[in-house]
């Protein structure tokens, strides 16, 4: 499909500065005194056992609920799936916020129910907030391999005197193990890349000694440490690549008939699970505003996160436009869509290290709202490229011939007709930027220019300050952003299934 011959070539570019923070790294870890500090060895375990913790919370919670919304039929079963998937589009330093404030000694919990609570920060703490927000990724990979599987094997395991949980395990669960493992790996990736819940409940993993290195001024070795953290993603990000998906002829769909008490209880755990995912980031905010009310919020800090989200969707729509008509086009045109999804695997952290860097050696670009507005654009360019790439693909490709028979020329024919169809998706690309880039933190954090704050480093602030009353605002913004979000991913999924 050659709507626009020059996309290949423009596209070229965009994938060169998507490598750049890459390339930044390795010059700035080459100054560093050695490969491996010793005392790194904790960071690491650190890291691999909140991701450990972390997927095995996730597998534990989201391989059940993921068999229950797959095969029972629920009372408005989109509303439970939409509650379930809800935790997956906020950002986890809210939960852990508000985890960090409400439990242990003079939590708010006690405070309010005068009920001693256990101290959530920590290790385990910290995977336990983790699970509650990574959950849903091994449920909707677990619940879309359960949907293909054929009903057959299950009705003959129960021929055979197997009970259903034992059916279920035995015959079931083996056959959707690439669902879950894919699910499991993609919920350890964001656990090894998230900075705000491991720095909050004060876990010393990469990301949080990363920023650590970054305050202390050793560039050089957050670089180090931030090459060992992308080659451990990278490591993640191969072997979920490595997995396929389990293929089966379609048969009879399989229904499970539960119990009334055994749905009932199934329902209060979804509840409880929700609840502790959002309700308790809404309702201690809502505590906060109803006391505090809105002492301390400046709109200006709103104004600011709109500002450089809205110039970092544009940004991002307007260098995917060529990335993905040139996936379009051949081999050459899909390798540098693929090599701009780089991005989306560097954690905001290591990105960050990566800008500041390139600002120190350039200065005019030091501290600038150009350079943060670079690191949004570079970490959530994939999300503009993948909408702009969908709605491109189901372009008719008829219309650009008859447009060309009448005598357009190819970027006539792809100003006049290919553009104006691709809008669609132009604007779901732009809206995903624009949320993510709101609710970043860690790139904002080493990047905002002085003086320049937003509504997540505002939230970090009132963190570092124990002002949490002062969080309720920006807290709540941040969670109507990410509701927001949820909305455009689960239309955006209900029109693929359409399609």
């Amino acid at each position: 499909m050659r709507q626009w011959p020059l996309s290949p070539v423009l596209a070229a570019p965009v994938a060169l500065t998507a490598l750049l923070p890459l390339l930044v790294l390795l010059d700035l870890g080459a100054e560093a005194e050695s490969l491996w500090d010793p005392q790194w060895l904790s960071v690491f375990g650190q890291s691999i056992a909140l991701a450990g913790l972390t997927v095995l919370g996730a597998v534990l919670i989201g391989v059940p609920l993921a068999v229950l919304m797959a095969y029972v039929k629920l009372p408005a079963q989109r509303l439970w799936l939409a509650l379930l998937a809800a935790p997956l589009a906020m950002p986890s330093y809210i939960g852990a916020f508000t985890f960090y404030a409400a439990f242990g000694p003079d939590g708010e919990v006690e405070q309010l129910i005068g009920l001693p609570t256990p101290d959530m920060r920590g290790l385990l703490g910290a995977a336990v907030v983790m699970t509650l927000y990574t959950f849903p990724f091994v449920l909707l990979t677990t619940r879309a391999s359960l949907r293909s599987l054929d009903a057959s094997v299950l009705d003959a395991a129960r021929t055979l005197g197997l009970s259903l949980p034992e059916a279920l395990w035995r015959a079931v669960l083996p056959r959707v193990r690439r669902g879950i493992a894919a699910g499991a790996l993609l919920v350890a990736l964001y656990t090894l890349s998230d900075f705000g819940t491991p720095a909050i409940m004060g876990v010393d993993t990469f990301t949080r000694v990363i920023f650590v290195e970054y305050n202390a001024f050793g560039l050089s070795q957050a670089a180090m440490l931030s090459l060992h953290l992308l080659a451990i993603v990278g490591l993640v990000l191969f072997l979920e690549s490595r997995l396929g998906t389990e293929r089966e002829h379609p048969g009879r769909t399989l229904v499970l008939h539960l119990r009334p008490w055994t749905l009932g209880l199934a329902l209060v755990i979804v509840l409880v699970v929700f609840g502790l995912a959002v309700g308790l980031p809404l309702g201690l905010f809502g505590v906060w505003l109803a006391r505090d009310g809105m002492s301390g919020f400046d709109p200006a800090l709103a104004m600011n996160s709109a500002m450089a989200a809205l110039l970092a969707a544009l940004g991002a729509v307007l260098l995917a436009l060529p990335v993905a008509f040139a996936a379009l086009t051949g081999r050459f045109g899909r390798i540098m869509e693929r090599i701009t999804y780089l991005g989306f695997g560097v954690p905001g952290i290591v990105m960050g290290t990566a800008l500041v860097y390139l600002g120190l050696q350039v200065t005019v670009l030091y501290q600038t709202l150009f350079l943060l507005v670079m690191a949004y654009i570079l970490r959530f360019l994939p999300l503009a490229v993948g909408a702009v790439r969908s709605t491109a693909a189901r372009l008719d490709a008829n219309l650009v011939q008859a447009a060309r028979v009448l005598g357009a020329s190819r970027s006539e024919a792809f100003r006049r007709v290919s553009l104006p169809l691709t809008l669609r998706g132009m604007a779901a690309g732009a809206a995903l930027v624009f949320l993510e880039a709101m609710r970043e933190l860690p790139a904002t954090l080493l990047l905002r220019p002085t003086g320049f704050e937003t509504l997540a480093t505002q939230l970090w602030q009132v963190y570092e300050a124990g002002y949490f009353g002062r969080a309720a605002v920006p807290g709540l913004l941040l969670v109507l952003i990410s509701g927001l979000g949820l909305i455009l991913m689960l239309s955006g999924e209900r029109e693929r299934h359409h399609a």
